[in-house]
C-alpha cells in the first residue's frame, strides 16, 4: 500500500550518535564509542579512542587508549602521550609559534608528542604556519621591523602584518560598513582583519595587492565619501591625496601610481566632461563586420584580497545575474539592440554562486590606427554612493554626479560580522545594471559618446536564504538627443494646428450658410469646436503617422547609424498625441453618427394613376368612380435599398482587419517594431527578442492599415465598382426605374436631390412593358434622365430658401405624427389617415416644387464654382430662389458611411492603435476593432432605419 515511498531524512536530522547512510538515504546507528563525523556521512571514534579498522560509514572499530597515552594522533589511528594537554577532539595541542611533531623524520611514531618551538631569530626567521604543522619563514614586515618573528609592543600587529610605532601610519581606520537601505551599520570581520593592514602596507610599502584590497573595501562601502570619516574610502582618499609625488598612469589624471583607479574626481561638472567632451573612436553600423556591430566590452577582474584574476570579455553573461542561453546573453552587446533582462533570484543561490566577491574595472575595446588594440575606460554611476551624506548620483543633474570606476555584482563578504567562515548577516546585490549608449548629435557615421554603466544595489538582511529572493535586472539602452525632433514636432503641430483653426472657421461659416442662420450663438461656438476637434484629430494623426513611419524607415534601414529610437520615457509625448487624436476623432465620429441619424428624407413618387376604378363609399351604400390607386411597393423597395446602403463602405472591414493581422503576425511585420537593429521580418527561436517600441508599433500598424485600405479603395473604385457592383450608382439608376426621386435635407437649408423621374412616364407596369422601356432607352429612343431637358444630371446638391424650408416643416409636422397644433388635425380622423394625408400633401408639394409650380418658391440649376467645391461651401445665399447645384460625384453619400470613409478609416486606425498600445497585442486590437465596427454599424443601421421610417412614413416592418 505504501508504494515506492521512503521517509525524508537529512544528515542534520541524524544527531551525534547516528550517521547518514548515503546508500539508504537514511540515518543509521554508529557503533560503540563512536560519533558522527564532521561531514555526517560516516562515524568516527570518540575522544580517547583510536581506530582499529575503518571501511567508511559505520564500519569502524574503536579501541580505548591506555591511561598513560590518552591522546590520539592527528590521523586517529594511534594513541600518544600529549605533554601540553588535549583539544576538545582528544588530539594533542601546542602553544603559539610551536609545531606538533608526532613522528620522527623517518616516519616512526613517537611515544610522546613533541611541541617544537620555531626559531624566530636572525638567520632563521621562522614561525609556525596557519595549520601549526611546520615552521616557515615569517612575514617580511616582522623581519623589517623587529629583526625577528615577534611583533611585540610598541610595534603594531594588524592583519598579520607588523608595523613600527615610529612609522608615519595612516589614521586609524573604522572597520564598519553601512547598509543604508536597511539602516544597519555593522563591524565587518573582513574590514577588522584587513583594513588597517592594507592601508598601512599600501601607504608604507606601496604594496600593489594591499592597495587593491583597500580600494575593494572602499568599493564595498559604495565609494561613499565623508570628510569626517576614516572608513575604507577615507583611508583611500588620504593615501591618494598624499601620494601625488608618485605620478599618474597612462596620462590619466585620476589614476595614481600603485593605486587602483576608483574616482573621476569630485569637481562640479566633471561628469559632463567625462561623458560628452570626447567621442568614442569607433564607427558603429547596423549592417557590417562583427567589429562594427558589436560592443567589445572587456573587464579586468580582481578578488577581494586585491589579486588580479584575469581579463574577461562580457559576452559570456558576466554581468547578467539572470540565467539564459549563451546567444541571448551575448545579444546584449549587439549595437543598436535595446536589451532588457530581469528575474527573481533566491538568496541561497546567490550565497552559493558568489561566495567570494569579484571586482571589475570595465573598458570598451577599440582598434587604433596602427592595429594596436586600445581600451576606453567606462565610467560607473553608482546610485548608492553618498557624498557628504547625500545621494548625489540619484538626481538627473549631471553636474552633481560623482563618477567611479570599480564595481562588483554581489558582496557576501563585508556583511560577515564575527566569523568569516559563517553566513553573512547582510549581503549587497547589484539589483539594477544599465549600460547607456548615447549617439553624438548630427552624426552620420555611428559615432557615440563613451558608455555609462549605471548600477543600483539592494541590501538584503539574510534571515532565511531558502525563502528569500531578490529582483535583479540588466539592460542596455540607446539614446540620442531628441530635443531637435521635439522642436520640429512642436513647430509642425503649431503650424498645422493654426491651419486647422482656419479650416474649421471656414467649415463653420459654410455650416452657418447651410443652416440659414447668420447669428453667432452658443450652437455656432459648439459646432466650431466639433469641427476643430475633427481637424485637430487629423493634425495629430498626420504627425503621429509621419513620426512613426519616419522612425521605422530611418532607424531600421540605416547602415551607418545616424538616429536612435526614443527611450520609453521619451515616447510619452507621442502616446499623448495618439490619445488626443483618438479622443478628438471619436468625438467627430459620434457627431457624424448623430447628424446622419437626424437627416430629413422623403421619397417623391412621380407615378400617376392609370384610369379609374369603381369604389364603394363607406356608410352611404353607393358606388362611385375614383382614380386608380398608385402602388406603394416601389416606395417600399427604394426605402429598403436606401436602408441597405446606409453602412456600405469603400472597403471591406473584415478583410481589412484580417489582412492587417495576417501581415503583422503571420508574415512578421510586427518584428519591425522591435528595438533592435535588424530589419528582418523573422526571428529565430533561439535569438533574443528585444522589447517593443511603441512608436514603431504604431508606425508599422498604421502604415499597414493605411496601405491595405488604400489598395482596397483602389480595387473597389477601379475594378469592383466598374465591373461588378457599384451600389451608389445602382441606387440612382433604381430610383429612375422606379419613378421615385429622393429629397434629402442634411441641414436646415441644404441637402441633396436624386432625380428619379422615369423618362417613360410610368414605372408601375408589367415585365413586358418594362423590358420595352429599357430597350427604348438603350437605343436612345426616349428623352434623357436629367432634371433639365437634354441632360443626364440626376444628382444635385440643393440650397433651399427659408420660405421653402418653412413650408416643408409645416407639412413635415403632420407627416411625422408628432405634436402638431390641434386645429390642424381633423378630430374625426384617426392618426393613420392624418399621416396618409400629410404624406400625399408632402409628395404633391415636393413634386410640384421640382416642376416649378410654386413661383414664389422656385429654384435655379447651376454648376458650383471650383473654389466652392474645394471649400465644400456655397457663396450664394438662396434668398428668393433655391439653388440646385449639379453634382456628378454623388455627394449625397456624405449622409452615408460611404462618403465618410476617411473619418471611419482614421477612427479605426486610432482605435486599433490605442488598444495595441495599452495591451501590446495586435490580435486583441484586431478583435476589438472589428467588434467596435460591428457595434457602431448595428447602431447606425438600427437608428437609421427608425429615422427612415419616421421621416418617410414607410412602415418599419417593410424595412428588412
Amino acid at each position: 500500500a505504501r508504494g515506492f515511498s521512503l521517509p525524508l531524512q537529512r544528515p542534520a536530522d541524524c544527531g551525534d550518535a547516528r550517521y547518514f547512510d548515503i546508500s539508504r538515504l537514511a540515518c543509521g546507528p554508529c557503533g560503540a564509542h563512536q560519533r558522527q563525523s564532521a561531514g555526517g556521512s560516516s562515524c568516527v571514534c570518540q575522544p580517547g579512542y583510536r581506530m582499529v579498522s575503518s571501511n567508511g560509514g559505520s564500519s569502524v572499530i574503536c579501541e580505548k587508549c591506555p591511561e598513560n597515552m590518552s591522546g590520539v594522533t592527528q590521523d586517529g589511528w594511534n594513541c600518544i602521550t600529549c605533554p601540553k594537554g588535549l583539544t576538545s577532539e582528544g588530539k594533542c595541542k601546542c602553544l603559539n609559534n610551536e609545531i606538533l611533531v608526532e613522528r620522527s623524520i623517518d616516519g616512526i611514531l613517537l611515544n610522546e608528542a613533541l611541541c617544537m618551538h620555531c626559531n624566530g631569530s636572525e638567520q632563521s626567521f621562522s614561525a609556525s604556519d596557519a595549520s601549526g604543522n611546520r615552521c616557515v619563514r615569517c612575514e617580511q614586515t616582522f623581519i623589517n621591523v623587529s629583526k625577528s618573528c615577534d611583533c611585540s609592543s610598541p610595534n603594531i600587529l594588524t592583519g598579520g602584518l607588523c608595523f613600527s610605532a615610529s612609522d608615519s601610519l595612516p589614521p586609524k581606520g573604522v572597520a564598519t560598513v553601512r547598509f543604508g537601505q536597511l539602516g544597519i551599520t555593522l563591524t565587518s570581520a573582513w574590514f577588522l582583519k584587513n583594513l588597517q593592514s592594507s592601508a598601512s602596507a599600501c601607504w608604507l610599502y606601496s604594496n600593489l595587492t594591499a592597495c587593491q584590497a583597500l580600494g575593494n573595501m572602499c568599493v564595498m562601502n559604495m565609494n561613499s565619501l565623508s570628510s569626517s570619516s576614516t572608513d575604507a574610502c577615507g583611508l583611500f582618499q588620504y593615501i591618494y591625496v598624499n601620494t601625488a609625488r608618485l605620478g599618474i598612469v597612462h596620462s590619466i589624471a585620476f589614476w595614481r601610481h600603485n593605486l587602483p583607479w576608483l574616482y573621476y574626481g569630485d569637481q562640479p561638472g566633471l561628469a559632463s566632461q567625462v561623458l560628452e567632451a570626447n567621442h568614442f573612436p569607433t564607427i558603429f553600423s547596423f549592417k557590417g563586420t562583427d567589429k562594427d556591430v558589436k560592443l567589445q566590452f572587456i573587464a579586468a577582474s580582481f578578488d577581494a584580497a586585491g589579486n588580479f584574476l584575469k581579463w574577461q570579455n562580457l559576452e559570456g553573461g558576466i554581468l547578467q545575474l539572470c540565467p539564459d542561453t549563451q546567444t541571448k546573453l551575448s545579444a546584449a552587446y549587439a549595437f543598436g539592440t535595446t536589451y532588457q533582462q530581469s528575474c527573481k533570484i533566491s538568496v541561497s543561490k546567490i550565497l552559493l554562486d558568489f561566495a567570494n566577491p569579484i571586482f571589475y574595472d570595465l573598458f570598451l575595446e577599440y582598434n587604433g590606427d596602427n592595429g594596436q588594440k586600445y581600451l576606453w575606460a567606462v565610467p560607473v554611476l553608482n546610485l548608492n554612493l553618498q557624498y557628504s551624506e547625500m545621494f548625489v548620483n540619484q538626481g538627473s543633474n549631471m553636474n552633481n554626479w560623482l563618477l567611479t570606476r570599480r564595481f562588483f555584482l554581489v558582496d557576501t563578504l563585508s556583511g560577515k560580522e564575527n566569523d568569516l567562515g559563517k553566513l553573512p548577516r547582510v549581503i549587497r546585490i547589484a539589483s539594477k545594471i544599465t549600460i547607456s549608449i548615447r549617439l553624438v548629435s548630427h552624426t552620420q557615421r555611428g559615432t557615440i559618446y563613451p558608455p555609462l554603466l549605471t548600477i543600483a544595489y539592494t541590501d538584503v538582511l539574510v534571515q532565511n536564504p531558502e525563502t528569500q529572493s531578490v529582483m535583479v535586472s540588466f539592460s542596455v539602452s540607446y539614446e540620442m538627443n531628441q530635443s531637435e525632433a521635439q522642436i520640429q514636432t512642436d513647430i509642425t503641430l503649431g503650424v498645422l494646428g493654426g491651419l486647422a483653426v482656419l479650416w474649421s472657421l471656414l467649415k463653420t461659416a459654410g455650416w452657418k450658410r447651410r443652416t440659414g442662420s447668420s447669428i453667432i450663438d452658443l450652437q455656432t461656438v459648439l459646432k466650431f469646436l466639433l469641427f476643430y476637434a475633427g481637424d485637430l484629430a487629423n493634425v495629430f494623426f498626420v504627425i503621429t503617422v509621419g513620426t512613426g513611419i519616419y522612425w521605422l524607415v530611418f532607424f531600421k534601414a540605416q547602415q551607418f547609424v545616424s538616429v536612435l529610437l526614443p527611450l520609453p520615457s521619451q515616447e510619452e509625448d507621442f502616446v499623448t498625441y495618439i490619445a488626443c487624436a483618438f479622443s478628438l476623432k471619436a468625438l467627430q465620429f459620434l457627431q457624424l453618427l448623430v447628424s446622419q441619424l437626424a437627416i430629413d428624407i422623403f421619397f417623391i413618387d412621380w407615378e400617376r394613376p392609370k384610369g379609374k376604378v369603381l369604389k364603394a363609399v363607406e356608410g352611404e351604400g353607393v358606388i362611385k368612380s375614383a382614380a386608380a390607386p398608385v402602388s406603394i411597393w416601389r416606395t417600399y423597395f427604394i426605402a429598403n435599398e436606401w436602408n441597405e446602403i446606409q453602412t456600405v463602405r469603400k472597403i471591406n472591414p473584415l478583410f481589412q482587419v484580417l489582412a492587417v493581422l495576417f501581415f503583422l503576425e503571420v508574415v512578421g511585420f510586427s518584428n519591425l517594431a522591435l528595438m533592435d537593429s535588424s530589419s528582418s521580418l523573422t526571428r529565430g527561436s533561439e535569438s533574443y527578442i528585444a522589447p517593443w517600441s511603441r512608436i514603431l508599433r504604431f508606425g508599422v500598424s498604421a502604415a499597414l492599415w493605411l496601405a491595405i485600405a488604400f489598395l482596397q479603395i483602389i480595387f473597389f473604385s477601379v475594378f469592383y465598382e466598374r465591373f461588378v457592383e457599384d451600389k451608389i450608382s445602382q441606387f440612382v439608376d433604381l430610383c429612375c426605374m422606379s419613378n421615385i426621386s429622393v429629397f434629402l435635407l442634411s441641414h436646415s437649408c441644404f441637402g441633396y436631390y436624386i432625380h428619379g423621374r422615369s423618362v417613360h412616364g410610368h414605372a408601375d407596369t408589367n415585365m413586358e412593358e418594362m423590358n420595352i422601356n429599357l430597350k427604348r432607352e438603350a437605343e436612345n429612343l426616349c428623352s434623357q434622365r436629367g432634371l433639365l431637358p437634354n441632360t443626364d444630371g440626376q444628382t444635385f446638391q440643393i440650397s433651399i430658401s427659408r420660405k421653402m424650408r418653412l413650408h416643408y416643416d409645416r407639412i413635415h409636422e403632420t407627416l411625422t405624427r408628432k405634436r402638431g397644433p390641434a386645429r390642424l388635425l381633423d378630430s374625426s380622423a384617426n392618426t393613420f389617415e392624418q399621416s396618409t394625408r400629410a404624406y400625399n400633401t408632402m409628395n404633391k408639394f415636393l413634386s410640384s416644387f421640382i416642376d416649378h409650380v410654386h413661383k414664389e418658391m422656385d429654384y435655379i440649376v447651376k454648376d458650383k464654382l471650383l473654389l466652392e467645391r474645394i471649400l465644400s461651401m456655397e457663396f450664394m445665399e438662396p434668398i428668393e430662389k433655391s439653388i440646385f447645384y449639379n453634382d456628378e460625384g454623388h455627394s449625397f453619400s456624405d449622409v452615408l458611411y460611404y462618403g465618410n470613409e476617411t473619418t471611419l478609416l482614421i477612427f479605426d486606425v486610432l482605435f486599433f492603435s490605442i488598444v495595441d498600445l495599452a495591451s501590446q497585442s495586435f490580435v486583441l486590437a484586431a478583435i476589438l476593432t472589428y467588434l467596435q465596427q460591428e457595434i457602431f454599424r448595428f447602431i447606425r443601421n438600427t437608428l437609421g432605419q427608425k429615422n427612415l421610417a419616421s421621416k418617410t412614413l414607410v412602415d418599419e416592418r417593410f424595412l428588412i
